[in-house]
């Protein structure tokens, strides 16, 4: 690839073209002579946009690559790939023709950059990286790009471990899946477990084992860790998983009936019963899989809906004839693309960072197939088809895949309607002069003052905003254990100091008329309840508009202090305190200026309130106990600088016990296998510093 360059419109004078670029630029500018199309935006910031792109088209090369459009702060706008550079970006500078959507975008224009490579397909993987990478505004944009969760079965270990596995794979061993969720990996983890008695225990506790765990005792394990179960047959057991995990479980499950029905008739009838659960335990696995392949062994199956000028995309799996599972995204694009845009844009995004399946199915033709198949292709190592099946099973599995993302897009509209409504309803209740955006609830968890945490929750027009969720692990030593005060005063003085500097006022200031200037742009005709709670979805603000406090008068008045400290005085707070016993229904509410007051037990607000506090006190109750388990679980010899993972087992073989290395003499720590004189030396002085 070349160099990329970047320059803006001062960078170019018109001077500074030579003769050949000038006759260009006439080109260009012989296309002006067709009438505009009426845009909803300011003519001459389209006419300033056009002419800065056309100073870029001028140099531009033939080639392949891709371009970025910037905006005057220096944000992204845009990624694009193009076959011709030249060609590509003149389309955009041709001054007429272009829907709202590509005007609003090059008005927006202040400079551009450029990437060149060596083929199309270089430029279209490249192109899905960079809108992964900058999220830019006019792109469509794929959300909740989480890694698929995959089941490992091992093959470097002393007997083979089936784990749950995410990340990249560096581990030796068999990787199934993808799986659409972490449920379902875990379902059928166990169920396997059930099945194949297999271990699901690390390393380092496997090789410390003296008697077998309780897992053997349920008979979820066959403890290959103190030679319950002979070697060769606890490997035959990891084989027959393997087989199922590939596919050929009528095969497996065939061996275990001839099993069983040889064990009954040499009245084995406990074994026999072993297998008759294990049997069962399969078909539990693939009983909850829904729709299984006959003639498909392996491919993802992506199918979009479009409603109210949303998009959803359901995502099915099939691997080895067995669906492993499936989930809808609601990728964020703008509401004049075509579901073809949309569905080839998300596409290249998916599979940036994951493998491609040798079969691809879609519901919509996407543009330019071939070429995007190619590049899946290019990061594999074997042939990626993308198809739109027209009959047969393939296009029983699209159809399948669409009535579900139907559906899932039916009811996220139906949320995000009824969680508008509740929003207006809560800011007339509480005496808001608008409906909220944006609600913060924040709550502490301790026990005793220890491993304290806080937790905030975020809220919005399509519910809980679960990416905006933070947690703040209470570090200041001046508090006194237990002080919900001063844990709320140092959790809120975080979070407002930080936003004051990442997002100054006059940034909020512009969030807060983001939804009317949006509305004046688009000059659309009145708005429904449900595109004017999806409009404010998508310019979500990073400034509350309210702020629900867990607790009473108390704790609403320290935060008070708080941000008045700070100088944020206009942002609306309220404390909720339970009722007598706890019981939920009997909240009380505390508004500054205001005298505290009840909604009647069956408001719908009050119930919505309550599910945001019960958010908020699930988050932090959830972060406490994960923080906890690590401490509790916490190896001292992880804080001693040299000690990996390898040197640690060695120790904990040689001497059993944290404890016995904690009292050993430095000769004896010496002595240990692995272990040289200067690690010694650390992990005795680690041990005796305060001796």
């Amino acid at each position: 690839m070349s160099r990329a360059t970047r320059s803006s419109f001062e960078d170019v004078p018109p001077e500074s073209f030579d003769e050949d670029e000038r006759e260009a630029d006439a080109e260009i500018a012989a296309l002006d002579d067709a009438p505009e199309i009426d845009f909803d935006i300011d003519h001459s910031a389209v006419k300033v946009g056009t002419e800065i792109i056309r100073r870029f088209w001028s140099t531009l090369p033939t080639s392949p690559g891709v371009y970025r459009m910037f905006d005057h702060k220096g944000d992204v706008l845009y990624v694009g790939k193009a076959k011709n550079l030249k060609a590509r970006v003149g389309s955009y500078a041709r001054g007429q023709a272009h829907s709202n959507r590509i005007a609003r975008m090059i008005a927006q224009t202040a400079a551009m950059e450029f990437v060149t490579t060596a083929t199309e397909t270089e430029a279209l993987l490249l192109e899905a990286n960079l809108i992964k990478q900058l999220k830019p505004r006019f792109n469509v944009l794929m959300r909740d790009d989480k890694s698929f969760p995959y089941i490992l079965l091992t093959s470097d270990g002393p007997a083979p471990q089936i784990v749950k596995h995410r990340g990249a794979r560096r581990r030796k061993g068999n990787y199934y899946g993808p799986f659409a969720n972490v449920w379902a990996v875990n379902r059928t983890v166990n169920a396997l477990q059930r099945a194949f008695l297999l271990r699901t225990c690390s390393d380092s506790y496997y090789e410390n084992r003296t008697r077998p765990c309780l897992l053997f005792q349920i008979k979820r394990c066959s403890g290959p860790c103190t030679g319950e179960i002979p070697e060769a047959d606890y490997v035959a057991l990891a084989d027959n998983a393997r087989a199922f995990l590939s596919g050929k479980s009528n095969a497996v499950k065939d061996r275990m009936r001839e099993e069983m029905q040889a064990a009954s008739e040499n009245l084995e009838f406990e074994r026999a019963a072993r297998f008759r659960d294990r049997i069962a335990a399969l078909s539990a696995i693939q009983g909850t899989q829904g729709v299984n392949t006959q003639g498909v062994e392996e491919a993802d199956v992506f199918a979009l809906d479009e409603q109210a000028g949303q998009f959803c995309i359901e995502v099915f799996f099939f691997r080895n004839f067995q669906n492993w599972g499936n989930r809808a995204y609601f990728p964020k694009a703008d509401r004049s693309m075509s579901g073809d845009e949309v569905l080839a844009s998300f596409i290249s995004q998916f599979y940036d960072d994951k493998p491609a399946p040798r079969v691809v199915l879609v519901s919509h033709a996407v543009e330019d197939a071939e070429l995007v198949a190619a590049a899946l292709s290019s990061r594999v190592e074997h042939r990626v088809e993308l198809h739109l099946p027209q009959r047969g099973e393939r296009k029983n599995l699209v159809d399948y895949a669409k009535r579900n993302a139907k559906e899932a897009l039916g009811r996220r509209l139906a949320d995000t309607a009824s969680q508008g409504k509740l929003l207006a309803a809560l800011g007339q209740t509480l005496g808001l002069t608008t409906p909220p955006r944006r609600v913060e609830v924040y709550d502490n968890s301790h026990i005793s003052g220890t491993n304290a945490v806080g937790g905030m929750i975020v809220a919005g027009p399509t519910g809980f905003m679960k990416t905006h969720y933070r947690t703040f692990n209470i570090k200041s030593e001046e508090l006194t254990p237990g002080d919900d005060f001063g844990m709320m005063r140092e959790v809120l003085t975080r979070r407002f100091k930080r936003l004051a500097k990442e997002t100054p006022r006059a940034s909020r200031d512009a969030e807060a008329g983001m939804p009317q200037a949006v509305a004046e742009e688009q000059a659309a005709p009145a708005a429904t309840e449900l595109e004017t709670a999806l409009e404010n979805a998508e310019n979500f603000p990073a400034w509350p508009d309210l702020v629900l406090i867990d607790g009473g008068a108390g704790q609403l008045e320290a935060v008070r202090g708080v941000l008045a400290e700070i100088g944020v005085t206009d942002v609306p707070l309220v404390g909720i305190a339970k009722g007598r016993d706890r019981d939920a229904g009997r909240e009380t509410f505390f508004l500054p200026g205001r005298p505290p007051f009840k909604l009647p037990p069956r408001d719908p607000v009050l119930y919505f309130v309550q599910r945001l506090r019960d958010e908020a006190h699930r988050f932090a109750i959830g972060t406490h106990r994960a923080r906890r388990k690590r401490e509790m679980t916490r190896n001292p010899l992880d804080e001693i600088a040299g000690i990996g993972p390898t040197r640690k087992r060695a120790l904990l073989h040689h001497f059993g016990t944290v404890k016995a290395i904690e009292r050993a003499a430095l000769e004896d720590l010496a002595k240990a296998p692995g272990v040289n004189a200067a690690t010694a030396r650390a992990v005795y002085d680690f041990f005796h510093a305060n001796a």
